[in-house]
C-alpha cells in the first residue's frame, strides 16, 4: 500500500537520473550557457527573477489586470531567459519536482481541452492566460529555493496586505459605497458595511486576504526578534479583521477551515517538545476555543449570525439562490462536455454559458473552482487538479517531516502553505476569486514554496516519525 502511495504521489520518481540522461532537457537547458559566464547582468539572475515578482505583488492590489498581464509576460520571459541560460551544476539551479510534472500535465490536458472547443478562438486566449500563470509558478519555485529571497517575497507580500487591510479597516468607520449589489436590498444586512480596500469587491478582498492571515500567524513563531514578532501580531489582527469586515461568507469558510488546519499542524510540529498531557489535549483545548468564540459571535454578534444563517437558508437566500441556478446550467453543460470540456477561460465560459443559462441568472463563472475546472477541461482536468492537490500536500508533508528532525523553523512556512490552500480550495469551492489576478497569483506562489523545499524521497527520509525527532 505505501509502494501504490509513493508511485500515486511521485515521491519515489527519479526525477534527477531522467533529468541527467534527458537528450531534450540537455538541449534546451543551458543553451545560452557561454553567453550567460560572459554577462555581468545574468550574474545576478535568481535576484532580477525576484524583483520582478515583487513588481507583481507589490502592485497586484492597486493596479489593473492588463499592468499585471504585462508583469507576467516579463516574468516569463525572463525565466525563459535563465532556463536557457542556466547552469545545471549550480545548486541553485531550477528543479523539476513532482508538482512541475502534474503543472505540465494540467497544461496538456487545456491545451487539448482548447484543440477540441466548441470556441477556440475565445479558448485560445485563455490558455494564453493559464500558460502565463503557469510558467510564474516555475519562476516562483526557482527563485523561492534561496532562503533569503524566500523571506524577501513573504515579507513583501505580508507588508502589501497590512496595507490593504488598513484601508479596508478605515472603509468600515468611514464607510464606502457598494460598487455592486452583493447584499439582497430586502435583507436586515442590505446597509451593512461590506469592506473591499483597493480590490472593489469584498469576496475579492477576503481571498487575498486569506493566505496574509495564515502567514502571519506563521510569522509570529518563524520570525526572530521581539520587534518582528510584535509586527507579525499587529499583521495578524489587522489582516484577520479586514477579512471578517467583507461579510464573504466563502472568505469566513476559508478563515475557518485554514485556522484550523495550521493550529492542527503547529501542535503536530510542537508535540515532540510537550508534556504527554499538552501532547494529547492541546489540540482539542485550542480547537475547542476557537469553535466557542465563533459559537459566542454567532450568538451575540447581529451581522455575524445573519450571514451565518444565511448559508444554510437554501434558496431563501438571494445570493444562494442565484447560485443553484448557475449550478444547475453549469451541470448541464458539463454532462454534455464530460470528458474534456468546452476550453480553458471564462470568455469561453461567457461564449458557452447563454446556451444553458436560466433567465435572468447571467454569470461570468460556475461560482465553484471544481465546477469551473471540469466545465474548462471535464473530467480529466478535473482528475488532474484534484492529482495536483494531493501531490501538493503530500510533497508538503514530506518535507515537514524531514525539517522536523534538524527542528528547522523553515517548515513553519510548510505549514502555513499547507493551511493557506486549504482555506482557498474552501472559499474556492463557493466562489471564483481564485481566477482573478490577485488571488490566482498567490495561490501559484503559495504551490511554489512548497515546491521551493522538495527533496528525493530517501530510505531515511521516508522513515521519519515524530518520535524520532523527539530522541
Amino acid at each position: 500500500m505505501n509502494l501504490v502511495w509513493q508511485r500515486l504521489t511521485l515521491s519515489s520518481l527519479p526525477l534527477q537520473e531522467y533529468l541527467n540522461t534527458s537528450y531534450l532537457h540537455r538541449l534546451i537547458v543551458g543553451i545560452l550557457r557561454p553567453w550567460r559566464q560572459t554577462s555581468i547582468l545574468m550574474q545576478w539572475g535568481d535576484t532580477i527573477g525576484a524583483c520582478l515578482l515583487s513588481l507583481i505583488y507589490a502592485l497586484a492590489p492597486f493596479v489593473s489586470s492588463t499592468l499585471i498581464g504585462l508583469l507576467l509576460v516579463a516574468c516569463v520571459g525572463f525565466w525563459v531567459l535563465l532556463t536557457l541560460s542556466d547552469e545545471t551544476s549550480l545548486t541553485n539551479a531550477a528543479s523539476i519536482t513532482p508538482i512541475h510534472l502534474i503543472v505540465l500535465l494540467y497544461w496538456g490536458i487545456a491545451v487539448a481541452a482548447t484543440a477540441l472547443s466548441p470556441v477556440k478562438k475565445a479558448a485560445l486566449n485563455d490558455l494564453v492566460t493559464l500558460t502565463l500563470y503557469l510558467l510564474l509558478f516555475a519562476l516562483c519555485a526557482r527563485v523561492l529555493r534561496i532562503s533569503r529571497l524566500r523571506s524577501w517575497l513573504i515579507s513583501l507580500y505580508l507588508h502589501i496586505s497590512l496595507i490593504v487591510s488598513v484601508y479596508g479597516i478605515r472603509q468600515w468607520f468611514f464607510g464606502a459605497k457598494a460598487l455592486a449589489t452583493w447584499v439582497d436590498p430586502e435583507s436586515s444586512l442590505a446597509k451593512t458595511t461590506r469592506v473591499y480596500s483597493y480590490l472593489g469587491n469584498p469576496n475579492l478582498l477576503a481571498g487575498y486576504l486569506l493566505p496574509a492571515v495564515v502567514l502571519s500567524l506563521v510569522a509570529i513563531f518563524a520570525w526572530h526578534g521581539w520587534i518582528q514578532k510584535a509586527l507579525a501580531v499587529t499583521m495578524l489582527v489587522v489582516n484577520s479583521a479586514a477579512l471578517v469586515l467583507t461579510f464573504s461568507r466563502g472568505g469566513w469558510i476559508g478563515l475557518v477551515v485554514a485556522l484550523l488546519a495550521v493550529m492542527a499542524l503547529l501542535v503536530y510540529w510542537w508535540s515532540a517538545d510537550l508534556p504527554a498531557f499538552w501532547r494529547t489535549w492541546s489540540l482539542p483545548i485550542i480547537l475547542g476555543g476557537l469553535i466557542g468564540i465563533l459559537l459566542l459571535a454567532v450568538i451575540f454578534v447581529e451581522p455575524v449570525r445573519l450571514r451565518v444563517v444565511s448559508i444554510f437558508a437554501d434558496r431563501q437566500d438571494s445570493s444562494n439562490n442565484f447560485r443553484r441556478n448557475v449550478w444547475d446550467a453549469v451541470f448541464e453543460m458539463i454532462r454534455d462536455r464530460p470528458i474534456i470540456g468546452i476550453g480553458p477561460g471564462h470568455n469561453s465560459f461567457n461564449k458557452v454559458y447563454p446556451l444553458y443559462q436560466r433567465p435572468r441568472y447571467t454569470a461570468l463563472s460556475a461560482y465553484s473552482i471544481f465546477l469551473e475546472i471540469a466545465v474548462e477541461t471535464g473530467s480529466m482536468g478535473l482528475a488532474c487538479f484534484l492529482w495536483l492537490i494531493i501531490v501538493t500536500f503530500n510533497t508538503a508533508f514530506m518535507q515537514i517531516r524531514r525539517l522536523l528532525v534538524s527542528r528547522n523553523k523553515e517548515a513553519l512556512w510548510l505549514i502555513g502553505a499547507i493551511a493557506t490552500l486549504l482555506g482557498m480550495l474552501a472559499h474556492g469551492t463557493v466562489d471564483t476569486v481564485w481566477y482573478r489576478p490577485e488571488v490566482n497569483t498567490l495561490w501559484w506562489f503559495v504551490v511554489a514554496l512548497i515546491a521551493s523545499y522538495w527533496k528525493p524521497l530517501t530510505p531515511s527520509t521516508h522513515q521519519i516519525h515524530p518520535e524520532t525527532a523527539a530522541n
